[in-house]
């Protein structure tokens, strides 16, 4: 039976190791907020993706069966979100807002845009890669594009934004000249992040256990520096200078925190915050001092319920950077 798709790279580190609508008020204005938030309670639903918008509506994906969540930071229980043909991809996985309140979600072959009553504003697939299939894994939302990476293949794609058009997404980089050698099958990018500007992308690679740094002008790629430790991270958040990231192999799991450079190529780990509140961790989402975890069970699949997000402060918040 072939390995889970969250525990290939604990196979790869042995055999290839490596050479925002209006904000929402002070969380102490609501008193207490849950420390967790139950997504489902249906068989199977493995959730993979979350996105906390200003507000404070709190998104969740479904990588076992495609549905989306809803719900809010003040409630302990989301409900689903009836985003059309979204059940039909099978699968989702990263999921991430605009200013305007769309709903940007990938998984399987295929971008999806919704609005926020649930309308299929936009339906985008990915073309096949160099080896083969796409597996959409995550995406990063910036003033003019949005970038998606494969799971599947080595590469990033893009898709233009233009006055709320969404155009074909498209090989963008190639990541495999960062690391000649490597195997091509074993790149298994994941997470994604940019800064404001769009600028700088950084990817994470499960198998390579780093984060890469992709300059946007010239698509030159380079590895992020974060010392000898293994870093390969599932899902990110970058605010400011401040690289969260979510570890579910390679070290203990949970969120690693890291304090980068101006220029986002080097950085040092300030914070490790792990333990037996998550159930294998793929991402997460920051809001208002707080940090949101998705506990995904996907090791286990379909896991047991209930599927939940963990929810813990946020070490760096009052941290200027």
């Amino acid at each position: 039976m072939p390995l889970p798709r969250r525990l290939v790279p604990l196979v790869l580190a042995t055999a290839f190791p490596l050479m925002c609508g209006a904000a929402l008020p002070d969380a102490h204005a609501y008193g207490r907020l849950p420390d967790r938030y139950v997504v489902s309670r249906a068989l199977g639903v493995l959730p993979e993706g979350v996105d906390v918008r200003p507000d404070g509506t709190l998104y969740v994906s479904s990588d076992g069966t495609g549905a989306l969540y809803r719900g809010r930071v003040t409630a302990p229980r989301l409900r689903a979100f009836h985003a059309e043909g979204a059940l039909a991809r099978g699968s989702s996985r990263g999921i991430h807002s605009d200013g305007a309140g769309r709903v940007f979600s990938v998984g399987a072959g295929r971008l999806t845009v919704h609005a926020p009553d649930g309308r299929l504003l936009a339906s985008v697939d990915a073309p096949d890669g160099p080896l083969g299939a796409p597996d959409l894994n995550d995406l990063v939302v910036t003033a003019d594009a949005v970038y998606v990476t494969d799971w599947a293949n080595p590469v990033v794609l893009r898709a233009s934004l233009h006055g709320g058009h969404v155009g074909p997404l498209e090989p963008w980089v190639d990541v495999r000249g960062a690391f000649p050698g490597f195997p091509d099958r074993y790149w298994l990018l994941n997470g994604i992040v940019a800064d404001p500007e769009g600028r700088t992308v950084l990817v994470a690679s499960n198998g390579t256990e780093a984060v890469w740094r992709i300059d946007a002008g010239t698509r030159e790629v380079s590895r992020l520096d974060l010392g000898d430790a293994s870093f390969g991270a599932d899902g990110m958040v970058l605010h400011g200078r401040t690289l969260y990231a979510v570890l579910n192999y390679g070290a203990p799991a949970g969120v690693y925190i890291a304090d980068l450079d101006a220029d986002l190529r080097r950085g040092t780990v300030v914070h490790r915050i792990t333990g037996e509140r998550f159930d294998l961790p793929t991402t997460l989402a920051r809001h208002d001092c707080r940090l949101y975890v998705v506990n995904s069970q996907n090791d286990e699949p379909p896991g047991t319920p209930p599927y939940t997000v963990t929810a813990v402060d946020d070490p760096e918040c009052g941290t200027a950077r």
